[in-house]
């Protein structure tokens, strides 16, 4: 099987059977969708879910969330992971945009990554979902599945596999491919134990292909 083909499939499957695919996060604004993606480093979206509602009521936008202190935001995120960095982060986003972006999120990757607490995965987010551009955010998923079923290989880096995969995946579909490679990697290819028989690619997966080679090997 070529990569050309690989590609093909694993894209055609997911285009059927996840068609209106998106984030899992919750959120209402752009802002509080960068709030979101920054408290998920680390900590799974339905823990990020429970807290953003009493988040986001206290903090509808920029410049509220600017005036406040890491030591209030805490009260709202202490539950998920690293919270006090977080908050910190929160905070200093906040304020950075609304000092230097006039309230408004940057609507570019270099901008972006001058936000406390944005990396290239929050950048690629924002840029995808909120401005509708062509973005590959790799997260521990994105980059795990990816590697598994074969659309990258060896890849030492996210940034590598952010490459790899807009170089083969169409820009119209960027940003849905990667809430599939999201979700497949979180309900169906689980890290510790692939649920292979329930997954509707594995005739295009390396993965599977080797684990039945070496099953028929050991006949």
């Amino acid at each position: 099987m070529t990569i050309k083909q690989r590609y093909e499939g694993v894209l055609t499957y997911f285009a059927e059977a996840m068609p209106t695919a998106q984030t899992e996060l919750h959120y209402d604004t752009p802002f509080h969708l960068l709030l979101a993606v920054i408290l998920s480093a680390q900590c799974t979206d339905k823990r990020v879910n429970m807290i953003t509602p009493e988040l986001f009521r206290a903090y509808p936008d920029a410049r509220s969330l600017a005036v406040s202190t890491p030591e209030e935001v805490l009260t709202y995120v202490k539950s998920i992971s690293y919270p006090n960095q977080k908050s910190q982060k929160l905070v200093a986003a906040a304020r950075m945009i609304v000092d230097e972006f006039d309230g408004r999120i940057p609507s570019d990757m270099a901008g972006l990554l001058r936000l406390p607490g944005v990396g290239r995965k929050t950048a690629n987010v924002m840029l995808s979902v909120v401005f509708g551009q062509p973005a590959m955010p790799v997260d521990t998923h994105v980059y795990r599945v990816s590697e598994r079923i074969g659309l990258t290989t060896d890849s030492p880096s996210p940034l590598h596999t952010e490459q790899v995969l807009t170089g083969n995946i169409p820009s119209g579909l960027l940003g849905i491919a990667h809430h599939w490679l999201i979700l497949h990697g979180r309900y169906v290819c689980k890290a510790r134990r692939p649920l292979c028989m329930e997954c509707g690619i594995r005739s295009y997966c390396r993965f599977y292909a080797r684990e039945q080679k070496g099953m028929k090997a050991n006949k």
